[in-house]
């Protein structure tokens, strides 16, 4: 969808709000139109003696004027605001929605600070320009339109047209005008994206940075993003400092002009002093269409160059759809996986991740892989669950290519954990019942409490504790409930051995976690995310490196609760130590992406190869740390 579709799309679903927001906008410019009539007929009158009660009449006639503009100026930006608002909410969701769909390639090309950019800066510019732009402009000719149809009819022509030429200068210089600031605005958002990327990038490498006694280069770093977002900023703001005071220049030529030629006509009888005060009246009010269209082409530049940008997002496809082939008929996978001379590659010409690799996993059994970093094993596993295509047939699960099964049933029929043992900023209990959890089962007013939980903070910042203590954490327990209850999340961290420990946190089960679950250690991160994929019970487990954090014992306790829980059902288990494979059905061994070695523990170290000897090795340094 390009720029100008994304707006005619919005504007026609809320056409009716624009169209009420434009007729009382046009009212309230209409209404505008008599108060300096009203002044003239005030100025007027006392020079011919009217008595205070015509003057009183007339005082009346501008106040309740004034009283209903007040009103349309409520009604037009409910109206037309509220629409600008509505569509940005909607366009926000639109973009998370489809951001969620693309493939794993998008999200490696493209940086998480500049589509944050993208959802704070560039929205915000969209809906400038669907909203106050829109009122601007339509006002401006509105205004402009009436206020010199008055000017002709109620005081001179010649006056009017005279005034008005150096208003024709707005006209021209407004084309250039435009071009430029949507140049420019496209420099100022880049920038923003840029050092929005370097701030967040360095807040969640903060631990490295520290580590590592970065803090003065990262700081330096920041000053040249910053430095360059201040400069592409001033450049916008350069040309506005240039063009609104010229503007007014404009504004105050026509008005000079006025008094000139008008107080010549005044002195010559052609006009009353009344018109006069009138004439001037309506040249101030030309003033505010003139600045108006500085302030539209301005928005409409930043917004239609903002549109590009979110144009740019909508026009990215995801790679990885059901096929034309897929079966809808497809509830849930049994767990048998075959793998024919897979080759894979993540960028056409470069060097395959893995080559020629071939394999089956029946059905209950558990397949282990080892091999050095780089050897393929993290992109076997995101290829089971289609993080990327491969070719047709190269893997088939129960029977059938990957390619033929509906990419939500490949996914539910699949528990992962992957390297990057992820976990949000939410309760321990939230993250662990998060892959079995569904939104739509939680009752609406459990959101309802919680958004007026929102309001009472907002509004009352002195209850920052009382809202903390009491009003979160109690619709964050009740949403959580909603979702299930707490047995199969305690029996989950039993298995993964995690229980004992959230048990001693102060808050239990209800602990929240920091961003990226900073604030627990590196084993309490691989055995909740062990309970995460425990408690999906799906008929296939991959554990992606997940025993690494933990001690032997602990790694002990988890095979042993895996071999229990997990009968019948597949498992594939990449692992650096032997001692967390060595019970598999059959043991993979990586090399280069190639199969190595294929066998079972006992057959592996027979063969006197890389696992023997790297078995050796790891005995060996087993018998070191005893001693």
């Amino acid at each position: 969808m390009n720029a100008g579709i994304m707006v005619v799309k919005y504007i026609k679903k809320y056409w009716a709000s624009y169209l009420l927001g434009m007729v009382v906008l046009l009212a309230v410019d209409y209404l505008g139109l008599f108060i300096p009539e009203y002044t003239g007929d005030v100025t007027d009158g006392l020079i011919a003696g009217m008595d205070m009660r015509g003057v009183l009449s007339l005082i009346g006639k501008i106040l309740l004027v004034g009283g209903l503009m007040a009103l349309g100026r409520f009604g037009w930006r409910y109206y037309i605001f509220g629409a600008a608002r509505k569509i940005e909410y909607e366009l926000r969701g639109e973009m998370f929605t489809h951001l969620s769909t693309l493939s794993m390639r998008y999200y490696n090309e493209n940086k998480t600070g500049d589509l944050m950019a993208h959802f704070t800066n560039d929205l915000g510019a969209i809906r400038m320009s669907l909203g106050p732009a829109v009122i601007s402009t339509f006002d401006a000719i509105v205004m402009t339109v009436m206020v010199i149809s008055k000017m002709i009819v109620h005081v001179s022509l010649s006056l009017t047209l005279l005034a008005c030429i150096p208003m024709l200068v707005i006209l021209f210089g407004g084309i250039y005008y435009g071009r430029a600031a949507e140049r420019r605005f496209s420099e100022k958002q880049k920038a923003f994206s840029d050092m929005t990327d370097q701030v967040q990038e360095s807040i969640s490498g903060i631990r490295v940075i520290k580590a590592f006694v970065q803090e003065k280069e990262e700081k330096k770093a920041f000053a040249v993003a910053n430095q360059n977002n201040k400069e592409k900023n001033l450049s916008v703001v350069k040309l506005q400092a240039v063009v609104m005071p010229l503007l007014d220049v404009i504004v105050g030529i026509s008005s000079v002009i006025a008094l000139l030629y008008g107080g010549r006509m005044v002195l010559g009888g052609t006009l009353t002093p009344g018109q006069f005060v009138s004439f001037t009246s309506y040249v101030g009010m030309l003033a505010w269409p003139m600045i108006a269209v500085g302030d539209s082409i301005n928005s409409f530049s930043q917004g239609f160059a903002s549109m590009k940008r979110v144009e740019a997002i909508f026009a990215e496809k995801p790679e990885i759809v059901d096929g034309a082939g897929a079966d809808a008929g497809i509830e849930a996978l049994r767990g048998s996986i075959s793998v024919r001379h897979l080759t894979f590659a993540y960028q056409e010409g470069a060097q395959p991740a893995l080559k020629d690799l071939s394999v089956d996993i029946k059905k209950g059994e558990t397949l282990a892989i080892l091999g050095r970093t780089g050897s393929g094993k993290t992109t076997f596993a995101n290829l089971l669950v289609r993080m990327y295509d491969v070719g047709e047939g190269m893997i088939q699960m129960d029977g059938r290519a990957i390619g033929e099964i509906p990419l939500a049933v490949l996914r539910e029929s699949i528990a992962y954990v992957p390297q990057d043992n992820f976990l949000f900023s939410d309760t321990l209990q939230t993250n662990i019942a998060f892959g079995v959890r569904k939104l739509s089962d939680v009752p609406q007013e459990v959101f309802e409490e919680g958004a007026a939980s929102a309001k009472i903070f907002m509004s009352h910042k002195k209850r920052l504790e009382e809202y903390l203590e009491r009003d979160f954490f109690q619709s964050k327990n009740r949403m959580d409930e909603a979702y299930g209850d707490l047995e199969p999340v305690e029996k989950a961290a039993k298995q993964a051995c995690i229980h004992d420990n959230i048990m001693d946190f102060p808050k239990k089960y209800s602990t929240m976690v920091g961003e990226r679950g900073v604030t627990i250690s590196g084993g309490q991160k691989q055995r909740s995310s062990i309970a995460r994929a425990l408690m999906k019970d799906a008929p296939v487990l991959i554990l992606d490196d997940s025993l690494s954090a933990v001690d032997t014992d602990t790694e002990e306790k988890i095979l042993a609760a895996l071999k229990e829980n997990r009968a019948g059902k597949t498992t594939i288990i990449i692992a650096h130590r032997i001692s967390t494979i060595q019970n598999a059905d059959h043991i993979m061994v990586l090399e280069r992406g190639e199969m190595a070695e294929y066998g079972t523990h006992d057959e592996l170290l027979a063969k006197g190869g890389i696992y023997a000897k790297l078995y050796e090795k790891q005995q060996l340094e087993k018998q070191l740390e005893t001693e």
